[in-house]
């Protein structure tokens, strides 16, 4: 087994990594994310839609389609249409229909409307980019990483949900892989790495792993060169839509936070960083305020911190802090972090020979 390509979906961009264990060669790209790539689609078509896929990630694509209901029927699959909101009834509300997946295809055929088919995987692209690196476009194993707040049950909110979800895999096992899935054991109710899982077939690999994107980013940074030799350490990727901050104590995941990067500001980045080695952050504090939640299993003092590692697109906001943060390029490049964290967190489940990300 050596190829691998290992792909991290984000709100901003597409990161993909190609890394072949016999030649010890690894092969890389920074693209514009689906979302937005979808988002442009859909608003340079005209007319009625009838959109089809399976679930995404929203944003952008969400604010396109509510637009285009003012001067047009748009029609959703009951797939695609978990993109928007998880609740039917709330996407109803925003003026447009919902339909059965097959009559949904249906309507694709009839001239009255204009097909948009969505999705957070686009294999075609991924070969096009892949191809273009002058490799063969076969692999051994894929890996995939996207933020998914799983589908919760009526009364439990999507953050709490998450947490939830985390925390249980956590407590089993303190490691960022403990959230890694091989596509067959995804969870039914995170319908996003599901999604994924189930298009990756067409990327043709003999196995396929999924994980959240803000654990395979907080293993990856982790795994920056200035990091590893460090017992107790912190991270942070600030990426273009939500920012997460770890510490870990060796391997293991001492707690962690996560926020929309929009609503974070330098002196609450650090007041955080500082809290949460301290252990005295709590899910429903950072809930309260805004944030995605926290999870802390054991502290180690914020004092006792030996570095503090950044990494993420909008990494600039720590540019004038008064902390010793170091900017972490795992495997020599920032915008690396989640494919480097999906690659080890494969590595470690498969018992795998080390890598050194230098």
């Amino acid at each position: 087994m050596s190829r691998f390509l290992l792909v991290d979906i984000g709100a901003g961009t597409m990161d993909i990594l190609c890394y072949d264990s016999e030649s010890n060669l690894h092969y890389k790209a920074v693209v514009k994310s689906p979302v937005q790539t979808v988002a442009e689609k859909a608003a340079g078509l005209s007319g009625n839609l009838v959109v089809t896929g399976n679930e995404m990630g929203g944003g952008p694509v969400t604010s396109i389609l509510r637009e285009k209901t003012r001067s047009a029927k748009v029609i959703m699959s009951a797939s695609a249409a978990a993109t928007l909101h998880h609740n039917p009834e709330q996407v109803r509300r925003w003026g447009i229909q919902i339909k059965e997946d097959a009559e949904a295809e249906h309507l694709k055929l009839k001239k009255e409307f204009t097909p948009l088919t969505i999705g957070d995987l686009q294999p075609e692209r991924i070969k096009r980019i892949v191809s273009g690196f002058g490799i063969p476009y076969s692999f051994d194993v894929v890996g995939i990483c996207a933020q998914d707040h799983g589908v919760p049950p009526e009364g439990v909110s999507h953050l709490d949900y998450r947490h939830n979800t985390f925390r249980a895999a956590l407590d089993r096992t303190p490691f960022p892989q403990a959230l890694l899935y091989a596509g067959p054991q995804v969870p039914p109710t995170m319908n996003r790495l599901a999604s994924i899982a189930k298009s990756a077939a067409a990327l043709a690999a003999d196995e396929i792993y999924v994980m959240d994107s803000g654990m395979a980013a907080i293993l990856g940074a982790s795994l920056d060169h200035f990091a590893r030799p460090l017992k107790k350490i912190m991270v942070l990727d600030i990426a273009t839509s939500h920012t997460v901050g770890a510490a870990l104590m060796g391997d293991e995941i001492a707690g962690f936070f996560e926020y929309h990067t929009r609503d974070i500001t330098l002196n609450r980045l650090e007041f955080l960083l500082r809290n949460l080695a301290d252990g005295n952050l709590t899910h429903e504090q950072i809930l309260t305020e805004g944030g995605h939640g926290a999870y802390i299993r054991q502290t180690f003092g914020f004092k006792s911190c030996e570095i503090i590692i950044a990494t993420g697109p909008k990494r600039r906001l720590v540019e004038n802090t008064g902390l010793q943060i170091v900017l972490g390029a795992p495997w020599g490049d920032n915008m690396m972090t989640g494919t480097v964290g999906l690659l080890e967190a494969i590595r470690r489940r498969k018992g795998l020979e080390p890598i050194a990300y230098i």
